[in-house]
């Protein structure tokens, strides 16, 4: 083997190294998220005080990435493509550590709900944090293949979680308006839908890195948005 050779083999290994990284976090990420919607549903206070102490495997993964990224761009000076590879991997690493925070908020919230009486309007939840987590694991599949297609079809179904969002969002506020009594836990509800919208756009914002590894440019023009609620 050449030293060429070498150095080459060596390289790749350490971006491997990197996506298996980045593919754990995006494990417990998902995960996460799963176990947040299932512990507000079955009302385990327990059971969320542990999905929120998992959250510190997913910063220690993201900060093993980062010094993993700081010493390839100081040993190995990547170009071009490779530049890119190493680039989007720091910043799709970055959005499934805020997926993880967002899916730990999830968590704390439920754990204060279970001390007040149980929301009629909690079902919406669990069909929102569904779209929302397959957009991340579909995300992380079209990273882990450089799938630019499955990148775009993400990119446009975040609409969906938009829409279930805003949709959500007001049959929130109508449970409030009915009765005065229901404004705490809904205001919890609301937070918490609103974390889960923003696992979407983190969702996209992986879409949208992988689409740029491929093609070396974001994708043109704008994403259909249909989140409501300011207006």
């Amino acid at each position: 083997m050449t030293i060429h050779e070498h150095i080459v083999k060596s390289y790749d290994s350490e971006l491997e190294r990197l996506y298996g990284e980045i593919t754990r976090m995006g494990e417990i990420a998902t995960s996460q998220l799963d176990a947040a919607i299932d512990v507000m549903v079955r009302r385990d206070t327990k059971a969320a005080e542990r999905v929120v102490a998992n959250d510190d495997a997913i910063d220690a993964l993201e900060h093993e990435v980062s010094h993993d990224v700081l010493r390839l761009l100081a040993l190995r000076q990547p170009m071009a493509r490779d530049l890119r590879e190493v680039y989007a991997a720091l910043r799709i690493s970055a959005d499934i550590e805020r997926i993880g925070d967002y899916a730990a908020n999830v968590a704390k919230r439920s754990m204060v709900l279970n001390q007040s009486s149980p929301v009629t309007a909690a079902h919406g939840l669990p069909g929102l944090a569904k779209t929302a987590n397959a957009l991340v694991r579909d995300a992380l599949t079209a990273f882990r293949n450089r799938d630019d297609k499955l990148a775009m079809q993400v990119w446009h179904r975040d609409a969906e979680v938009d829409a279930q969002y805003t949709g959500l969002f007001r049959e929130l506020l109508t449970y409030m308006m009915e009765d005065p009594r229901n404004i705490t836990s809904c205001a919890h509800l609301l937070f918490m839908a609103k974390n889960i919208e923003r696992i979407g756009d983190h969702a996209t914002n992986i879409a949208e890195n992988t689409y740029f590894l491929v093609h070396g440019e974001m994708p043109a023009g704008l994403r259909e948005k249909r989140d409501q609620t300011s207006q």
